[in-house]
């Protein structure tokens, strides 16, 4: 599993991107530990969805405004977005799944 299947998004891709279909969204930072124990998760996740949705990571030092419209307030902050909309949130560390179960409900 590689980074490759999760996307990377920023302010100026993320609403074209996340506009079409089931797209996990991870908020979260380098110095976050927690973030860091949950990006193996995501990667194996990504790696499994087989097209169903797509993972995408941002970072909220590097996207403060994205931060702020999704009014992310402790991290890792997971958002599933369908067609561009939130339909679930999930705090702190999660399961793949947990994650995944969230993900079937909302295909």
């Amino acid at each position: 599993m590689s980074h490759s299947d999760v996307l990377v998004l920023h302010e100026a891709n993320f609403d074209s991107e996340a506009a079409g279909g089931l797209t996990l969204v991870d908020f979260w930072a380098p110095w976050c530990g927690p973030c860091r124990m949950q990006a193996p998760v995501l990667d194996e996740l990504a790696g499994e969805l087989d097209g169903s949705a797509r993972v995408a990571k941002v970072n909220v030092d590097e996207a403060p405004h994205l931060a702020a419209r999704f009014r992310v307030q402790a991290i890792p902050l997971l958002v599933l977005l369908k067609d561009g909309q939130e339909i679930a949130r999930f705090v702190g560390l999660q399961s793949k799944q947990e994650l995944l179960a969230a993900i079937q409900r909302a295909a």
